[in-house]
């Protein structure tokens, strides 16, 4: 009844055309929001049936995962964030807005009735941080909400929540599993990266396609966690895996923009143009609000107009 719910909201309808990392490319072929939470319900649905768990539980909580998210993935939450802060609305962060959503806004700010191991699965979620291990933590409806209400006073409160439910741990490691090989595939379809540059300590363990980082990752989740009270992936694994996370950070979250600055010019600048000139001519290009919102992401010290 959840994921009907879920399935049949207005919120689900949005995501269709809601950005999952690449903002402003043409090609249909990228993943969209849309996408990623029906990757995300597969993944997690193929290790709760291994696992023996509810898969129903796992298909609402991975429908409605990302409900809450803004326009422009990460980069339109962030800003959404310091608007909320400055206004007095308090923290913005996705997964905070899913739970709202579903709770608080649909059916014309009634909201839905939605198990509170759902909203739980939904809050607790983090896709952003990978742990080795996954421990569920007994909660009562009240302690749920308590946590709901604490998010929206500290930024790194979500990032602390921990699921009820193996379920919930489970959509948490899945979200992750869809996300990583998916935007490797992306980025190298849109000529960002290039497959061979894929560290051989990362291919040796996960493969370098999605299909085989998927697959060696779910194995691994159902191997390690089978009549176990928890979720776990292998040393390895989780190792190569953090690896990949890396460089998917630093190869692609952070540097779309300049990668696709650098794609559109042509060979004969890319061959013969120092990459030091490269980097001033593309600073150079910039307004001074994006260069502002670049610096911003990188630096500890924030610039402010």
């Amino acid at each position: 009844r959840d994921a009907d719910r879920i399935l049949y909201s207005l919120s689900y309808t949005r995501y269709i055309d809601k950005t999952q990392v690449f903002s402003f490319s043409d090609n249909d072929n990228i993943s969209k929001r849309m996408t990623h939470v029906q990757f995300v319900s597969k993944i997690a649905r193929t290790i709760g049936r291994g696992l023996q768990l509810n898969e129903d539980l796992i298909e609402a909580s991975s429908l409605g995962h990302d409900l809450g998210h803004p326009p422009f993935g990460h980069e339109g939450e962030k800003i959404l964030n310091e608007i909320s802060k400055k206004n007095g609305c308090g923290v913005f962060a996705h997964n905070i807005q899913s739970v709202r959503t579903l709770i608080t806004l649909e059916n014309n700010g009634v909201g839905k009735n939605i198990s509170v191991q759902v909203l739980d699965a939904i809050l607790c979620h983090n896709g952003e941080v990978l742990n080795k291990e996954y421990y569920p933590k007994k909660k009562t409806k009240e302690e749920f909400l308590n946590e709901y209400s604490e998010v929206y006073k500290d930024d790194s409160y979500s990032k602390k929540l921990i699921p009820m439910t193996k379920e919930g741990c489970v959509v948490r490691i899945s979200d992750i599993i869809a996300y990583v090989g998916k935007d490797l595939e992306d980025a190298i379809r849109l000529g960002i990266l290039k497959r061979e540059d894929l560290d051989k300590s990362i291919t040796d363990v996960l493969g370098n396609t999605n299909d085989k980082i998927v697959d060696a990752l779910v194995t691994d989740v159902i191997n390690n966690s089978y009549n176990k009270p928890y979720i776990k992936l292998s040393n390895k694994v989780y190792n190569a895996l953090n690896k990949l996370i890396e460089y998917n950070y630093k190869n692609i979250y952070k540097k779309i923009h300049y990668k696709i600055f650098l794609n559109n010019m042509s060979n004969d600048y890319k061959n013969n143009t120092k990459k030091e000139r490269i980097v001033i001519d593309y600073i150079a290009g910039m307004t001074d609000d994006f260069f502002i919102n670049e610096y911003n992401k990188i630096s500890s010290i924030k610039i402010k107009r």
